[in-house]
């Protein structure tokens, strides 16, 4: 039967005006949907993300009840007039609310097995089906938009995280300007400087060159032009009277420089590392080319340490000197910088080795091991670190690097490594080849070292186990911290007695090391692990709550007992490393570990022969 409606024509009309909208409806469909932002259209999540970040600033930067005020998309925080002048107070920075809980593990049972920690739930940003913060965030939370999808959630935390961490290093940085400004370093509850030896006595600005690579990845503009001003101006080494440490100088100044150069391509730096690398020189004058600790500029003498065993060189200090020196040789041309360094190189790839370990100290006129003491911590620790980031440095052709780092790797995992009766991996000392069951929190830069190891190995199996032990260091590492009622880590703890990852009582303090946050950055970088990231962020908090001070931040003389006193020095590589690594675990997208290798002073180099090149200008 044949169903008969009224007015045809009418109906014809309306059918097909339905077909042309459904068409016009899909064609819109598939057109990313876009606003505008400036004079530029963005896809809406990145306008979001945007929107998310502007709001977490503005909220961040303004008190409660205080009107917000318009701001560009590239606009950096001007400095606060506190730090205009020395004779100003210095900024009062608004911070962030801190977790006032304590982090800490509490009183332990020794006749248990050590409970491991609960931690956070990683936040899935494909699957958790909970849009929040995770529930141990401090940071006052900012209802931007309804229910944020879950990638805005992650970026919304890690803006918070970010400037966190930048107001921290302003506030670390208007101390040191108010009280200290051109000194070394600032002792923040005496309200003046802090002279140490390892600069000669001299007023070098440590603090100013050691962390303004920092500041410029921050964004920090005006701090960062006042440390360029300084550099330009006041900085040399040539005026200086005393001994300087060989290494330290290296790694905070001229590492520094070179990473300044690396980023802002200003030649100014570069002239400046020349000058630093030249003035150290006379420390290689050896039978051997080791080098030696100190150097007197004026004199252009150098020496090793009274105290060290005969007249020993360290090998932590002269071998760990290979990154800056052949990345000056590219820069300049000049071989012989690289030269240098190659030449330690080779005489400790054919010194003899007792289980193919290399002990602490070196006799400069032989090149044979003096000793027996083997530490991946204070005295050996960084020269490991070099091996493998040498080869990384330049792009895998370190072969020899490469080698000697692998052969020493699996010496350390068989002969060093070792697991407590509660089951926590850690990395021993040892002493006439019997193990000190301890590990300092210099050691703790060893999960990031392996899991730099797992990431170049190309062995399957190999690559898993590495990684497996760094993530386990990293672990005990965290123990260290979670056990302390402060939530912050000592210098040195122990394993197998009372209760494992805890100090003794000469060796409980805290002078505001990264290694810790180094090595769980690099965790969170090579595995994408949301509980690395976390810890970070715990450690953050509880330095923030416990070492903050008026005029900068200080160290901690017990971290088991908050109301102990402090280590009243703010050290320069607080804001070098500590603060930079922090900064860097929330922005995921700055200086990538496919593009930059860190010096062990968190100074960053490129990777690759072709970009350790000069810039044409």
């Amino acid at each position: 039967m044949r169903t008969v409606f009224p007015n045809g024509r009418a109906v014809g009309l309306v059918v097909l005006f339905v077909v042309a909208i459904f068409f016009l409806t899909a064609l819109h469909l598939n057109q990313p949907e876009t606003v505008s932002y400036g004079k530029v259209s963005l896809p809406r999540d990145v306008q979001n993300r945007r929107n998310i970040e502007d709001a977490v600033v503005d909220k961040i930067n303004h008190d409660k009840g205080e009107e917000a005020q318009s701001k560009s998309e590239n606009a950096v925080p001007k400095p606060e007039e506190g730090i205009q002048k020395h004779e100003e107070q210095p900024p009062n920075i608004q911070q962030p609310e801190v977790n006032k809980e304590d982090n800490g593990a509490g009183e332990g049972n020794p006749d248990e097995d050590i409970k491991e920690h609960k931690e956070n739930p990683e936040l899935d940003v494909n699957e958790s089906e909970n849009d929040q913060l995770p529930e141990k965030e401090n940071v006052e939370k900012i209802n931007v938009v309804a229910e944020p999808p879950k990638p805005q959630a992650v970026d919304l935390e890690n803006a918070q995280r970010k400037e966190f961490v930048k107001k921290m290093a302003k506030h670390a940085w208007a101390g040191y300007r108010k009280f200290a400004w051109g000194f070394n370093e600032v002792r923040p509850l005496a309200k003046r400087s802090n002279h140490q030896p390892i600069f000669g006595g001299e007023k070098m600005g440590a603090t100013i060159v050691d962390g303004a690579d920092t500041l410029y990845i921050m964004g920090l503009h005006d701090e960062y032009e006042q440390a360029r001003e300084f550099i330009k101006v006041n900085f040399t080494i040539n005026d200086v009277k005393g001994q300087i440490s060989t290494f330290e100088a290296t790694i905070r100044f001229t590492g520094g420089f070179l990473a300044l150069y690396a980023l802002t391509k200003d030649s100014l730096y570069l002239d400046k590392a020349v000058e630093v690398a030249d003035a150290l020189l006379p420390a290689f004058n050896t039978k051997t080319g080791i080098a030696l600790s100190n150097v007197n500029v004026h004199e252009k003498t150098a020496s090793n340490y009274g105290w060290v065993t005969g007249s020993s060189s360290i090998l932590s200090e002269f071998g760990s000197l290979h990154l800056e020196y052949l990345y000056l040789a590219k820069l300049t041309g000049n071989k012989a910088y690289e030269d240098k360094v190659q030449r330690i190189r080779d005489v400790l790839e054919k010194s003899k080795k007792k289980d193919g370990l290399y002990a602490n100290y070196v006799d400069p006129k032989t090149g044979e091991f003096v000793g027996s003491h083997v530490s991946l911590g204070a005295l050996g620790d960084s020269f490991y670190e070099y091996l493998i980031k040498s080869y990384v440095h330049t792009d895998k052709q370190d072969k020899q690097a490469y080698y000697m780092y692998r052969n020493v790797s699996e010496a350390i995992q068989k002969h060093m490594i070792f697991t407590s009766k509660s089951g926590l991996k850690y990395a021993a000392e040892l002493r006439r080849g019997k193990a000190e069951h301890k590990m300092s929190h210099l050691s703790c830069f060893c999960p990031g070292m392996f899991a730099l190891e797992a990431d170049v190995e190309q062995d399957v199996d190999r690559k898993k186990r590495v990684m497996e032990l760094a993530e386990d260091l990293g672990h005990t590492c965290h123990e260290s911290y979670a056990r302390a009622t402060t939530g912050i880590g000592p210098e040195m703890f122990y394993f197998n007695s009372e209760e494992d990852a805890t100090a003794k009582s000469a060796e409980n303090g805290f002078i505001l090391r990264p290694e810790a946050i180094e090595g769980w950055f690099y965790l969170w970088r090579l595995t994408n692990k949301e509980k690395y990231k976390q810890w970070i962020w715990d450690a953050v908090q509880a330095i923030e709550k416990y070492c903050k001070k008026e005029n900068g931040y200080v160290g901690l003389k017990n971290v088991y007992d908050e109301n102990s006193g402090f280590d009243d020095v703010q050290q320069s590589f607080f804001i070098a490393e500590t603060l930079k690594y922090a900064y860097l675990t929330f922005a995921d997208d700055e200086i990538s570990l496919q593009k930059w290798v860190f010096n062990t002073e968190a100074h960053p180099f490129p990777i690759g022969f072709e970009n350790m090149k000069k810039a044409d200008n």
